[in-house]
């Protein structure tokens, strides 16, 4: 008589782990559509929306490190000026549900027309929900744009071969090899990687767009080194071969 209740509660747990499964997934689907719902509201201008879903303290953070209240949030969505039409298409949704709290990530993946102009561009959203007597309510956000690689051009071999030598960083050693018709880059102790060109003077890596080596130059023309711009910081590489 005494194994009665184990067994019953154990039962209970059993039937309940699936219930809670269904409950999650059920809630996920919900923040998924009011997520596409609102950046729906976005090219149409309707701040209606975000106001009735963003609960009273949400904290979002912008792409650009701004950190807007529930006020200033909905006072950016306005119709689109003339000229520029968009769309925001949600990707690879995500979400963890604990009971009234839940974590949401996804792309949000933009078409725009700017003039005549298409641009397509990428953001990482991770979003937090609570939810309440009045349903789910965004309190928290914050978006990062992905950056991709830039178009490479193509230049003379001459140029490329001006480019190719040995640099270097206090202790650090950076070597730029000519291959063919391309380069490579090898830091001292790590694994060489491609370059291509941005721009005569402007290099890039496939894969790391967030790093440029710009090309430097004295009054003659010859290169004497390279300044490895990482976002809006420059390390200064001399070149010594």
């Amino acid at each position: 008589m005494t194994r009665w209740p184990s067994r019953l509660m154990t039962v209970a747990f059993i039937l309940a782990v699936p219930a809670i499964a269904r409950a999650e997934t059920s809630a996920a689907h919900v923040l998924e559509k009011k997520t596409q719902a609102l950046l729906d509201s976005i090219g149409a201008g309707d701040a209606s929306r975000w106001r009735a879903d963003l609960d009273d303290h949400v904290l979002f953070t912008t792409e650009d490190g701004e950190v807007l209240d529930k006020q200033k949030l909905v006072d950016q969505i306005r119709p689109l000026p003339p000229g520029v039409q968009g769309q925001i298409r949600v990707l690879d949704f995500k979400a963890v549900v604990r009971g009234t709290m839940a974590v949401t990530s996804y792309i949000a993946d933009e078409d725009e027309t700017f003039h005549g102009q298409k641009l397509h561009c990428q953001y990482r959203s991770t979003d937090t929900w609570v939810k309440s007597g009045d349903g789910w309510k965004l309190l928290g956000g914050q978006i990062i744009a992905l950056r991709t690689d830039p178009p490479a051009i193509q230049v003379d071999s001459t140029r490329r071969a001006e480019i190719c030598g040995r640099y270097r960083l206090g202790d650090l050693e950076y070597e730029i090899r000519c291959l063919g018709d391309g380069l490579e880059g090898q830091q001292q102790g790590r694994t060489a990687r491609p370059l291509r060109f941005e721009a005569p003077d402007v290099l890039f890596s496939p894969g790391q767009p967030r790093y440029r080596k710009l090309i430097q130059r004295d009054a003659q023309g010859r290169v004497t080194g390279f300044l490895e711009r990482r976002e809006a910081w420059d390390l200064s590489w001399k070149r010594v071969h």
